[in-house]
This record gives structure tokens, C-alpha cells and sequence, in this order.
């Protein structure tokens, strides 16, 4: 069985990877030839991950257990 330590590199270094391909990703949306979006939507997403990062900071900061899950959604 792995030790504590190992696990959280091996788990910190897929999903660190896996979501700065997905920040990639969204950067892609920027691209006006393909896709037609506002200011307004473009700030709730920045918002939306500033926002998660911040939360994630926290958590690190202050080691803290069983905080609610935040998703993402367009404001109608």
C-alpha cells in the first residue's frame, strides 16, 4: 500500500496536469472567428475560477475537511 506522501504526488500531479489542460482548454474559447460570447459571460467565468482558486488556497491554508462542492453555470 502506498505511504500518504506518495499518493498525494502521485494524485496532486494528474489533476494539477489535467485541470491546466482544461484552463487551456477555456482559454480556446477566446478565439472570436469560432465562437460569439459577451464581456458579461466572459467575466462570470473568470469570476467562477478566480473564485474556486481562492477556495482551494484556503483549503490548503487552513486544512480544512468537507467543503462544499461549487460548480459552474451561466447566470441567466
Amino acid at each position: 500500500m502506498k505511504d500518504k506522501k506518495t499518493k498525494f504526488t502521485e494524485l496532486a500531479k494528474l489533476r494539477v496536469n489535467k485541470t491546466i489542460k482544461s484552463i487551456q482548454l477555456i482559454g480556446n474559447l477566446s478565439n472570436k472567428s469560432h465562437y460569439l460570447y459577451s464581456s458579461e459571460q466572459v467575466h462570470q467565468m473568470m469570476f467562477a475560477l478566480d473564485k474556486e482558486i481562492k477556495l482551494v488556497k484556503e483549503k490548503f491554508k487552513n486544512s480544512k475537511k468537507g467543503e462544499e462542492k461549487h460548480g459552474f453555470e451561466f447566470k441567466r
